[in-house]
């Protein structure tokens, strides 16, 4: 730890300081970041990026009465080592540690949790109104990246605050990405202002210059200012947002402390909204970071020197999933894929370089995404929306409305479902099955192991119907095998162990896996049970499941949901029609958000590692 950074103690010291002083201390802290995130992991190139940036926020404004909002939260780490988490940031996303993103619980100076994309400037106008309806005197700052500016809800807030004319500074952090590369309109538009730094350039001097002259420069000046806005809206940059009412500076270094700490003065002066739009390097400072900014978007623990991952050699479920909708797109012309800005998250990137006309990345727009997919579904197309399962829940009112009701034979990928450990509560994802399956016209599914995903795709593809496949973050994770479904009959179950006993384990996903388990360790203890594969979430296997009430089974099930309107929801409901002297007990995560952690450690916690399975099934017995 540098002698700046050791000696650090309030923010209020960073105004003390001169600009020689704050480039050696943003030199301290991404040597910083680089070592504490390479044992940790969390998300490093966003926040690489951004040290001057923020060291500037704190330079100019006085965040003890002003209130700073960080779009989506993952680039917050300067932040929170600049107001007094320094030393605590060896628990980074660790549970019961630093949070790795904004959290009102963790810090005074965290005004708003954060986690999805595109919420910080709405969040921002909420604020700056409070603000004027108390007759309160304070700054709101919205820092938002380029990619989040794609997301609709951005472009919502901007329309609205520029009408309206409220006080506040919007910094736009362009440093072209987002997770991946960017892409669309907007994102262009941007890189053409960038290149408008030329035009701002010329600008500055000229008019420097015409002034300098003795009884006609001011004049001059004043005559070049009144040219028509039709002909100004050709070549001045920004002019999208000035035309929103929104005042418009930049392109600036978001670099230099000195030329962003100017331009956030002269904001504070304007009575009305301000977009600043600096240019970032996404991972500035650390070679690898640069070169491969997507790779050190999120990353656990690597090595500081070689940029070094270290690998489980384990076959992920995004990479299964791929592979095998590239095999699909080889057999059908009419596949394609969908994402929204991940197409390395999602394993969607060799389908992309294979395919690059079947391939759409609509940005961070899961809104239109599925709603495009509907549209292609309804003229023949197969399309497949990849989507973490957090992100997906952002366009529930587009898979009701315009998927579900249309009976549109859209797939929806859902990666990242269930628990996802250190990114916490604004991502776990155990909410999908409870904002799915009470949708009409929709079926879920889910495979048992990364095998069983080929076939799962293939049959969704023949169907004619919306089909929610979900799996987990990762590979299979534990040492058993699981045989693999071949053929799949809609809403038909698998027993995977001969029937016996009389408690039926009903579990879905990578459950199944930890059910398979119990039942061994119950063997032991005397007690026979069988386990089955809830392979169809929605419909449920209603004729299995008389069977087993007919038969006088017990029934468990196990879900990596929430258990409100999951997959025990379904069966209890239907065995509360049927018996009233039938046991259920329901497993899953509780009415609760979920905190950030490591994975085994949050199963634990509720009861859904082995031995909390074990212990619970013993309790009902």
């Amino acid at each position: 730890m540098g002698k700046y950074l050791e000696s650090y103690n309030d923010f209020n010291e960073i105004k003390n300081m001169n600009i020689n002083e704050l480039n050696l201390f943003a030199e301290e802290i991404r040597e910083f970041l680089i070592e504490k995130v390479s044992k940790t992991g969390g998300h490093l190139a966003s926040n690489l990026g951004v040290v001057e940036l923020t060291l500037s926020l704190y330079n100019v404004f006085n965040f003890n009465k002003d209130k700073l909002i960080w779009d989506v939260g993952h680039q917050s780490y300067v932040h929170k080592i600049l107001t007094g988490r320094k030393d605590q940031f060896e628990t980074l996303r660790t549970f019961g540690g630093l949070s790795g993103f904004p959290k009102k619980e963790e810090s005074k100076y965290d005004m708003f949790d954060t986690g999805h994309s595109s919420t910080s400037i709405s969040a921002a106008v909420g604020m700056a109104r409070a603000r004027d309806l108390h007759g309160d005197k304070y700054d709101v700052v919205a820092v938002i990246g380029d990619g989040a500016l794609t997301g609709g809800m951005a472009l919502e807030a901007l329309n609205d605050v520029g009408y309206n004319k409220s006080k506040m500074t919007i910094i736009l952090n362009d440093n072209q990405m987002s997770i991946s590369k960017n892409v669309g309109g907007l994102s262009t538009y941007l890189s053409e202002l960038r290149m408008g730094t030329i035009y701002n350039r010329f600008k500055n001097d000229f008019n420097s210059t015409i002034e300098k002259i003795p009884g006609v420069g001011k004049g001059v000046v004043n005559s070049i200012n009144k040219i028509k806005d039709s002909l100004k809206q050709l070549v001045v940059p920004g002019m999208l947002f000035e035309d929103m009412g929104i005042k418009y500076y930049g392109p600036i270094d978001g670099h230099n402390i000195k030329e962003l700490s100017k331009a956030f003065k002269n904001a504070q002066k304007v009575q009305g909204p301000v977009l600043i739009h600096v240019i970032t390097t996404k991972g500035k400072g650390y070679k690898y970071a640069e070169k491969f900014p997507h790779k050190f978007h999120g990353v656990g623990p690597f090595d500081c020197d070689s940029g070094e991952f270290s690998s489980s050699g384990n076959k992920s479920y995004s990479s299964v999933f791929g592979t095998s909708l590239i095999q699909a797109a080889e057999a059908n012309k009419n596949v394609v894929a969908i994402t929204a800005a991940m197409p390395e998250g999602t394993g969607l990137d060799g389908f992309a370089k294979k395919y690059p006309k079947r391939f759409f990345d609509v940005g961070i727009a899961e809104q239109h995404a599925v709603t495009m997919a509907a549209g292609m579904a309804a003229q023949g197309l197969r399309p497949v929306f990849a989507v973490y399962s957090t992100f997906l829940q952002r366009a529930y009112d587009q898979i009701l409305h315009d998927v579900a009701i249309q009976k549109l034979p859209v797939i929806f990928a859902i990666d990242r479902a269930g628990i996802v450990g250190q990114d916490g509560e604004t991502h776990q994802g155990i909410f999908d099955l409870s904002y799915l399956s009470h949708m009409p016209n929709m079926t879920i599914m889910s495979p048992k192991c990364t095998e069983e995903m080929k076939t799962m795709i293939n049959f969704a593809l023949t169907q004619n119907y919306p089909i929610a496949i979900r799996y987990p973050r990762g590979g299979d994770g534990c040492n058993i095998h699981l045989s693999p479904m071949t053929t799949f009959k809609k809403g038909k179950w698998e027993v995977v162990s001969e029937k016996k006993g009389k408690v039926a384990i009903i579990a879905t996903g990578k459950m199944v896996q930890n059910a398979v388990i119990v039942k061994e360790k119950l063997l032991k203890v005397g007690i026979e049970c069988t386990v089955v594969n809830a392979c169809f979430i929605k419909p449920i296997d209603k004729n299995l499941i008389q069977q087993f009430i007919d038969e006088g089974f017990s029934f468990v099930t196990i879900e990596d949901n929430v258990v409100t309107g999951g997959l025990g929801s379904l069966v209890l409901q239907f065995i509360s029609t049927k018996s009233s002297k039938t046991k259920v007990l329901n497993l899953g995560f509780k009415d609760e958000f979920v905190p950030h952690g490591n994975v085994d450690i949050l199963y634990k916690i509720y009861n859904l590692d082995v031995d909390g399975i074990y212990s619970s099934i013993l309790n009902m017995l």
